[in-house]
């Protein structure tokens, strides 16, 4: 009987220090796991603060360039006086890649789905000068206005600027950041 007794009164100790220590061992657990998403959302905003103005020089950079392989500017911007077609074609061709050769790495800082608008956008525009050039008639003695009107022209008859869809994915995309 002595040890029964002896046991039940060892019981009334230990369980409930381990109810005790059970509770302390959960709540030292959450205040950890807490303090881990206290850290991690710190981390997070420090991080925000040195990408974020990175990711919008990246978005101003990419407007940029498709503004300048647009048809509409880069016609204007580079002027066809004085050049063959074929010369104005290669100039055209050199300039557009340049541009995107420029300003490729900034896809690090935009959603994969904009840069493919940007890249099939600067497939457009080449594909556009392509179509226009090999349209004309002898290529080397026309003149390179000649190649500017019919871009100017496929540009009217397509009726969609071929770099419009990536400047509004581009534009809704760095809307989202705020």
């Amino acid at each position: 009987m002595n040890d029964t007794a002896y046991l039940f009164d060892l019981l009334k100790i230990i369980l409930p220090a381990l109810i005790v220590a059970g509770s302390i061992f959960l709540l030292f657990r959450q205040f950890l796991d807490r303090e881990q998403q206290r850290r991690l959302i710190e981390l997070r905003l420090e991080s925000s603060k040195a990408t974020l103005p990175l990711r919008l020089q990246a978005y101003e950079r990419v407007i940029l360039l498709l503004e300048r392989i647009s048809p509409n500017n880069i016609l204007v911007r580079l002027s066809s006086a004085g050049q063959t077609a074929s010369e104005y074609h290669r100039v055209l061709q050199e300039e557009i890649r340049a541009e995107y050769d420029h300003n490729i790495s900034q896809q690090l800082y935009i959603s994969a789905e904009a840069w493919v608008l940007v890249k099939e956008s600067k497939e457009n525009v080449l594909t556009m000068v392509n179509r226009a050039f090999h349209g004309l008639q002898s290529p080397s003695q026309v003149r390179g206005t000649e190649l500017a009107k019919r871009i100017l022209e496929g540009l009217m008859t397509d009726e969609a600027d071929p770099t419009a869809q990536a400047i509004d994915a581009v534009k809704r995309e760095a809307s989202g950041l705020f």
